[in-house]
């Protein structure tokens, strides 16, 4: 259940809210100046940090350990199925239960796992089965936890800079992978399980992030007239929500094909650098010239955003990216190869700062968690099938044609993008004028208390669909 606040404090909450995030004029003062959200960005940001150094320490411990690549690969498959497993229950409960408390608890959960395996290593000779038991414990955690992190956000931040918390956030994530690998592999040298026990430690910090953060962060409770549902059917609600928006159903679908894609040109990145005469050291430059990009991408992002507005940012934006992916396979130097990956990088996260904050804007908070965690489960749920078709094109044709067969694919999924003009409808109004979509009607046989709201017109190209 959500957390019960006396009248008077959320009243006086709100005023406080204003009092911060309005300046002169009605100008938003910046993010930096938000208590609540540095407190949300600093404590997600370390956590995102001890999850990088580990997903590094895993496949090296079970290596070294078992010399079996099978071994190591199994691991990490462990924790993605366990994360993908609770996905779809961890936006339901976003919805319907305490946020701040699956916040504070959930990732004492995964401090716990982690802790484990750090106390395992120490002891020496740890047991597969178990290390395999914690990486999927570890796992289910984290899928609980990925359905509060959009309607969280949405709480702390005002509307009008949705935008820029979403690139802020994107950012982050970019400098911390570029830090937690070399970081990663310097705290295994100095020992094995501190890599794990620095993982443990960083899940605190987000409890300790929520627990200061002022805001209320819902949901917001039932009132006593209001029917209860079951876990099963709020996930439903979910899916109905999306398919009422063709904005939602067009990205949902042309985001999980977009991120396969790229999750194919990832593997194939590693492979043409090799190919060209390049070691680990010429991965790694490239690797952070790409990430370099990203950072690049989302400080530019809500700029461009603002500036040419949505719709051209996400064309422009596509094709850059299917630029890069053509002259990526024709540059004959590693260091060229990363300056290359870099403008695709530049490309791709203004992409993502566009679909991310207008799903925020357009989905209800009620429906927020639910529609986050499907979102995420499509996107994951496919990501695995990129690197598996990329390694088959790349041993069957060479590494060049299968990077030019990816840029091929790419080229299709923006092609769409122009004969998408009813269901990207909602990129030509401004992020803060966006309105939400209504409620879902329920299910059939279910009874209602109230009637549905009409569909606002431009949310999202929505149409009901019963």
């Amino acid at each position: 259940m959500a957390r019960s606040r006396p009248e008077e404090f959320e009243e006086s909450e709100e005023s406080e809210e204003s009092e911060e995030t309005q300046g002169a004029q009605g100008k938003r003062p910046s993010l930096w100046r938000n208590r609540d959200y540095l407190y949300w960005w600093s404590g997600n940001g370390l956590s995102t940090l001890g999850t990088s150094v580990s997903t590094l320490a895993f496949p090296l411990l079970m290596l070294y350990a078992t010399g079996s690549a099978t071994q190591a690969g199994t691991i990490t498959v462990l924790h993605m199925l366990g994360k993908l497993g609770t996905l779809a229950v961890g936006g339901a409960l976003a919805d319907r239960v305490s946020r701040r408390a699956i916040l504070c608890l959930v990732p004492l959960v995964e401090a716990v796992a982690m802790a484990a395996v750090a106390l395992l290593v120490y002891r020496g000779d740890p047991p597969v089965l178990g290390l395999d038991a914690l990486a999927l414990v570890s796992g289910l955690a984290a899928g609980l936890k990925v359905g509060v992190s959009t309607p969280v956000l949405r709480r702390i931040v005002p509307k009008e800079q949705i935008a820029t918390a979403t690139a802020q956030g994107m950012g982050r994530d970019m400098v911390v992978q570029l830090v937690g690998a070399p970081l990663g592999g310097l705290l295994y040298s100095m020992a094995r399980w501190i890599p794990f026990l620095f993982d443990a430690v960083s899940f605190v910090f987000i409890t300790l992030s929520s627990l200061f953060i002022r805001r209320p962060l819902g949901p917001d409770r039932h009132t006593d007239g209001e029917r209860h549902t079951g876990l099963a059917e709020d996930m439903k609600d979910g899916l109905r929500l999306i398919r009422r928006s063709d904005y939602l159903v067009f990205t949902l679908a042309w985001g999980a094909l977009l991120n396969t894609v790229a999750q194919g040109l990832t593997l194939l990145f590693v492979v043409l650098v090799r190919h060209r005469g390049g070691g680990p050291t010429e991965v790694g430059v490239a690797t952070s010239l790409a990430v370099v990009g990203g950072v690049i991408g989302a400080v530019a992002g809500p700029s461009l955003m603002r500036s040419l507005g949505a719709r051209r940012v996400l064309l422009f934006s596509a094709w850059v990216f299917v630029a890069s992916f053509a002259v990526v396979a024709l540059v004959p130097e590693p260091w060229q190869i990363g300056l290359v990956l870099m403008a695709g990088m530049i490309s791709m996260v203004p992409m993502n700062v566009v679909i991310e904050s207008y799903e925020v804007r357009l989905v209800p908070d009620a429906y927020l968690g639910r529609t986050a965690a499907t979102s995420q489960f499509f996107f994951q749920a496919l990501q695995w099938i990129g690197p598996l078709a990329a390694g088959v094109l790349a041993d069957a044709l060479g590494v060049e044609t299968a990077v030019l067969i990816l840029a091929v694919a790419m080229a299709l999924l923006a092609l769409t993008l122009h004969t998408a003009r009813r269901q990207l409808s909602v990129l030509d109004i401004p992020l803060a004028e966006v309105p939400e979509l209504p409620a879902p009607p329920p299910a059939a046989g279910r009874p209602s208390e109230t009637e549905p709201e009409p569909v606002p017109p431009h949310a999202g190209g929505s149409t009901l669909k019963r």
